[in-house]
């Protein structure tokens, strides 16, 4: 392919493979691209046919391209390796893509991930009819723990990174929690900082401060204890596709709890509203951040990579207000005047707008800092400040930062409502074809270690967000857009 590019051709093609052109190759156009090129020219037909859908209506051709987009982002939710998959697209076709690309431990999955709501009464109305559990929604790190059929063990991040290197004591476990029969499994669980004398959760920031790489098991001094809540995979049979009841009797009957070690997630089934927000209030007296509330047999299956409604969230911090917080991309900074000068005062933040790969400015903060906090953050972005702001930053002039940021840090903010704005333009022309949204009286909550710049809040999350405000609902009697995010 290099060897055949003319004029700038070979520059771009080097840019897309070492992730430079904009923000990087966009994931969903490859695979669109892709599916797009197997639904008009099948590649394993002989002899080769050039358009197999020559003659046919837009509609019916659109209709087929989504068929094969479908099939192949299924398999590669699954699967997200283009080396397996390319070749069978090319031997055998999409139809046989999911018999030959198969789900393995060791190769990590995309997790299932939850809507926030504001409420248990709201919960209970979306499972209206629908049997569910809730279970304790802990404050740590998701940890996707897979047990390969040769006794190997790797652990994965939320983002698919490899953590194996950070948790020697929880591989050096895992043999004590499961039974005889398993010999290959996918776990998805939260690794928990854990007191051993007190018997009881620590915070969040008592577990970040464990190595990150290449730990070793005698000088770890924070311990940890493995929350299980789900498994993915069992002796060769994937179990995605079975509805979480089933799932979660697996789990119970394979993997042991060991105290301080490995437990299950802490549950209730009901649909009592007095026992749930007891529950709830039992959560965050155990230091944790709430509820994950899940159903437990219908539409139950795990919906690898998608925002599913059928797993919610309920947070202690969204009982009021908003109702979720948000993970935003710091893009620039304001020098501090006063008290603090030497620093930054404050910062410029942004969503990320996947289908036009960009990042979307959505408000300026400055609360919520120690001036330790302001300190640190000013000493990481020193290192990152560009020139000038990248063309695929979204801004107006009268935001514009004293420095521009590379977008490399993501930060979990709350707010007490969002807003139309002039100014900000996140989520621009999905409500307002001129103004974008922004957030009023954000303040800074923790730094997000566990996500990359594109994993940031959505411009459409951050639309659907403002559209589920109470006071949005009136306006618009209940109604409003519905931006349901798409297969991802």
């Amino acid at each position: 392919m290099f060897v055949a590019c003319r004029h700038s051709e070979s520059r771009y093609v080097i840019r897309s493979l070492a992730g430079k052109l904009r923000i990087g190759v966009a994931e969903q156009s490859l695979l669109q691209a892709l599916a797009q090129a197997c639904a008009l020219t099948p590649p394993h037909e002989d002899p080769p046919v050039v358009n197999a859908l020559a003659g046919e209506s837009e509609t019916r051709v659109k209709a087929r391209v989504e068929e094969v987009a479908l099939a192949l982002k299924t398999v590669y939710c699954q699967c997200p390796n283009y080396n397996r998959i390319v070749p069978v697209l090319l031997q055998h076709g999409i139809k046989k893509l999911s018999e030959h690309c198969p789900m393995e431990p060791g190769t990590p999955l995309k997790p299932m991930l939850a809507h926030p709501t504001k409420g248990v009464q709201e919960v209970l109305q979306r499972f209206d009819g629908i049997d569910f559990t809730c279970e304790w929604k802990y404050d740590g790190e998701r940890a996707q723990i897979h047990l390969l059929s040769d006794g190997s063990v790797q652990i994965f991040s939320r983002n698919q990174e490899n953590n194996t290197s950070k948790y020697p004591d929880v591989i050096a476990r895992l043999e004590f929690t499961r039974t005889e029969p398993v010999t290959s499994a996918i776990l998805d669980c939260e690794a928990v900082a854990w007191d051993t004398d007190k018997k009881q959760i620590l915070p969040f920031q008592v577990l970040s401060t464990r190595k990150r790489k290449d730990a070793n098991e005698a000088d770890i001094k924070v311990q940890v204890c493995v929350f299980m809540f789900d498994l993915l995979y069992l002796n060769g049979e994937p179990l995605v596709e079975k509805p979480f009841v089933e799932r979660r009797q697996l789990l119970y009957k394979h993997f042991r709890e060991i105290e301080g070690q490995w437990k299950y997630a802490t549950r209730l089934d009901t649909s009592d509203l007095d026992e749930l927000q007891r529950f709830l209030d039992d959560a965050v007296r155990g230091n944790c951040e709430g509820l994950m509330v899940k159903t437990l047999a219908r539409e139950a299956t795990y919906e690898i990579a998608k925002r599913s409604r059928n797993w919610l969230k309920l947070k202690k911090d969204y009982l009021t207000g908003v109702g979720d917080s948000l993970d935003l991309v710091v893009i620039g900074g304001y020098r501090g005047r006063g008290k603090r000068t030497g620093t930054y005062g404050g910062f410029l933040l942004a969503c990320y707008d996947e289908e036009n790969e960009e990042y979307q400015t959505i408000c300026k903060i400055g609360t919520g800092f120690s001036d330790e906090d302001l300190q640190r953050h000013t000493d990481f972005f020193r290192t990152h400040v560009i020139p000038q702001a990248k063309p695929y930053y979204r801004h107006e002039a009268n935001v514009v930062p004293d420095d521009w940021f590379e977008a490399v840090q993501v930060w979990e903010v709350l707010c007490a409502d969002l807003s139309l704005s002039p100014v900000h333009r996140a989520g621009i022309g999905i409500i307002d074809p001129e103004k974008g949204i922004s957030l009023r009286f954000p303040r800074f909550i923790r730094v997000r270690e566990d996500k990359g710049a594109t994993d940031a809040t959505s411009a459409r999350q951050v639309s659907e967000m403002y559209l589920n405000q109470d006071q949005i609902k009136n306006q618009t009697g209940g109604g409003g857009r519905d931006v349901e995010e798409d297969f991802y």
